[in-house]
Order: C-alpha cells, then structure tokens, then sequence
C-alpha cells in the first residue's frame, strides 16, 4: 500500500496551500484532485490583499506573473435599491480567473515536492493512526488528512446533511467581453438575490451570481432582475460557457470534524458577496498545514494539532463569518426598513468604508 505522511483530498486554493506549505516543511505529501485541471469554477474571482503575499509565496519562481500580471481592483460599488455605494478597496486587490489560478497552484504544489495527481476520487476516509484514505485509484495510508474537497464535501458531516432549509440558491457564472471594464467589482443587488461584476483581463470581466432558484435560473435572467446591470449588459458578448452550482448554503464553520482536518470551502462556506473565499481558502490551508507541522515531525499528537488548528482558526476567520452573515441579514430586510440605512450609508462614505474592513 502506498503512504505519505499528509493526504490533502482536493486541488483548489485551499488544497493546494496546505500542500505547498507542508511540502515546503518536510512533510511527504500527496494531493488528490478529481477533477481535471484546468478548469472553471463558480467564484468571484476576487483575490483580497490579505492573502496577496501568501500566494506569491506559493506560486513558483515560474508563475507568479500570473499575480504581477492581473488586474488591480481599488474599489467596491453596491448597486441596490436605486441607490450606488462606493468603498476604498485599500490596499488594491487581484483579479485573477480560477481557471489559471487553480493550474499555476497545483503546478506549483508539484514543483514543491508534492505528489499531485488528477482524476482521483476519494471514496472513504477510515480515521486511525495511520488513517486509510480510500480512492478510485486504491488505498494509501496517511498520518494526517486534510480535506479541502469543497462544500459539499462526502468526508464529514457538515455538508448537506446540516443545512436546512427551504429556500434554494444556485451560483452562476460566466465571462464576458466589455469594452472598458472599471477597475472595481461592482455588486448589484435585487430582491432574490445579487451579481457580482469584475474585470478579469483586458475587455473582460466575470459575471458570477447567487440567486433564489425560484428568481432565475440563468445568468440572462440576472440580468434583467436589475435595471443598471441589465443596461450594463447589453453589449457583452459571452466568452466562456456559462456554469453553474446547487445549492448554496451556509452554515457554522467546522474546521475539524470527525478526525479530519477541514480547509477552504470544507470548513466554512462564507458569503460570496465578501468576497474573501478564495483569500479564506489560501490562508486557512497554510494554517492548517503550519498547525499540523509538529504533528508531521512527531513532537505533538494529532489531536493537539487539531486543538491547535480550530483554535486559530476561530480566531482568524471568525469575525470574517459573524460580519457577513450580519450583512447578509441586513439586505434581506424590507425595503421600508434597508431604504433609511441605505440612505445613511450613501452620504457617509467613511461609514460604509468601514463596513468593507468589517469583512477582512
């Protein structure tokens, strides 16, 4: 049976961070993705300046033009209720799409040691010391797991299974050409839900969208949900194929559960109009690879290194969570009650400034 000392199970932003960063360490390491890479995923697209420096660390000496190279957004626009609120984005973030981001970060995973591969399922975790990590291409055994497979993860049981609810929301996205895209992602908002509006390249910008299954069903019906973007839209021509995910739903974060450590998306789906996913993705599967170095190298149990992990990852993410969940309830009010502070909000810039810092 093959071993490895740290099974990473998915090749996204999270996934690949704690690879690199446990591969770095010493650690042998394998990373697992099912899919094939490159590929688009549903995502906004924004990387935050929080997580910047960090993935010019993990990218390799030979793609981190892949950074120096994307578009800069300096501002946040919210259109909604007739009204547009304007916020700093200081300092500037990224705009890089996931179908390059993913490749140069599984790349650079392999350039670091790690032993990457595609196509490969996992079946089954049996938690044990070693834990058996089954996959559709056999059995490998591992000192530690960490899962980095998404929302809808299989391996624990705060996927689904824990969110309840009646109301579906879907996610939509596609890239289209505009002429001259302003350097800002741009969030409109109407009663069903929102879409978000970024550049991604020269005349190009993604359109990704959270939406009431019951509100649209496609990325055209957004649009007319709301009178500027449907204005704004008219003119773009579709450059990539339209994707889409079901169904989107929050819940408490779980950074460890049933003797898995949990990453990214696995650990906590954050509210996409934040804006922080694939920054929460990166920093979250450092730490966890950070937390679980003396674990690898033998000096702690792994049970300490998961204390250790939740912990700081309650400490660093936790408000991030609290904060957008409070926002998102705020525009889901009545209109009578969101129009006074909506109307607040518009002449007091250093107000709504501050509101953008609250989900950093």
């Amino acid at each position: 049976m093959r071993t490895a000392d740290l099974i990473v199970i998915g090749g996204g932003p999270a996934g690949t961070a704690a690879a690199i960063t446990a591969a770095r360490g010493g650690a042998r390491v394998m990373l697992l993705e099912a899919g094939r890479l490159p590929r688009h995923k549903v995502c906004g697209e924004f990387v935050s300046s929080e997580s910047l420096e960090l993935l010019s660390e993990l990218l390799d000496r030979n793609r981190r033009s892949l950074l120096s190279d994307a578009a800069r957004v300096s501002r946040s626009r919210l259109f909604v209720d007739g009204r547009e609120l304007s916020a700093e984005i200081s300092p500037a973030a990224a705009s890089i799409a996931r179908f390059d981001l993913d490749l140069a970060l599984f790349e650079s995973a392999k350039s670091s040691g790690v032993e990457a591969v595609q196509l490969t399922r996992v079946l089954e975790v049996r938690n044990g010391k070693p834990s058996t990590v089954r996959t559709s291409a056999g059995e490998i055994e591992a000192g530690v797991v960490v899962n980095a497979s998404g929302r809808w993860s299989n391996l624990h049981g705060g996927s689904l299974a824990n969110h309840k609810g009646s109301e579906k929301w879907i996610g939509l996205k596609a890239h289209f050409t505009e002429a001259s895209p302003p350097l800002s992602v741009d969030l409109y908002f109407f009663s069903g839900g929102y879409c978000g509006v970024q550049p991604v390249g020269p005349q190009r910008v993604n359109a990704c969208a959270m939406v009431r299954a019951d509100a649209a069903s496609s990325l055209a019906e957004v649009f007319e949900l709301h009178p500027a973007l449907c204005e704004r839209s008219r003119h773009w021509r579709m450059v990539t194929n339209p994707i889409s995910v079901a169904p989107l739903r929050f819940g408490t974060p779980q950074p460890v559960g049933d003797g898995v450590i949990n990453v990214g998306d696995a650990a906590g789906f954050v509210d996409p109009f934040i804006g922080d996913g694939i920054s929460l993705a990166l920093r979250s599967g450092a730490l966890a690879a950070e937390c679980l170095a003396g674990c690898l190298n033998g000096t702690i149990s792994q049970e300490d290194a998961a204390r250790r992990y939740a912990g700081a990852y309650e400490a660093r993410f936790g408000t991030v969570f609290r904060s957008s969940a409070r926002l998102r309830r705020a525009l889901v009010l009545p209109k009578s009650v969101r129009m006074p502070i909506l109307a607040v909000l518009q002449k007091s810039p250093a107000i709504t400034n501050y509101l953008v810092r609250m989900t950093r």
